[in-house]
């Protein structure tokens, strides 16, 4: 009896949850870290700009995050000796690698694009360059931006493998 009310649980839970864990997990975190985003703004700079939501750059990583969440989420799930964790492990260290020219050439142009800005507010209205639309300023990521998108991954993972 205990067999047949465990069996019927286990079918309810895979009807009304999904099973794929890993893509779950990368889904969610993506989507965790995409949410913050506005909220990390205001922490920092004290202005509101729900548009953060939906773009590049910020606190923390959506990539790394993604990828750490996935790559966490297939080692728990199949162990680290199976070959599907290689294949996330091998994609992460490509993210990682993007990730690393993010912080360096991506992030000095978006401060290149800040300190531009600044320049054509202070010239005159009448100078032919006055009335350009601002660049984007948020291109690349800190490294610690970065580490708080990895480890925001391997918590999404974590919580989600202990609560199945």
């Amino acid at each position: 009896m205990a067999s047949a009310d465990a069996d019927a649980i286990a079918t309810l839970r895979s009807a009304v949850a999904p099973t794929n864990l890993s893509l779950i997990s990368a889904l969610l975190a993506c989507a965790i870290a995409q949410f913050l985003k506005p909220f990390t703004i205001w922490l920092k700079d004290k202005k509101w700009d729900s548009r953060k939501m939906v773009s590049s750059g910020g606190m923390p990583s959506s990539h790394s995050a993604t990828v750490t969440a996935l790559a966490t989420a297939i080692g728990l799930e199949e162990g680290v000796g199976a070959a599907s964790f290689s294949i996330a492990v091998v994609l992460a260290c490509v993210v990682y690698k993007v990730m690393y020219d993010a912080t360096g050439i991506r992030l000095h142009a978006g401060r290149q694009a800040e300190l531009l800005n600044q320049i054509v507010c202070e010239l005159p209205p009448e100078h032919p360059v006055a009335n350009v639309r601002p660049l984007r300023d948020s291109l690349g990521h800190t490294p610690l931006q970065v580490v708080a998108g990895a480890l925001l991954g391997c918590i999404v993972a974590f919580l989600l493998k202990s609560s199945t």
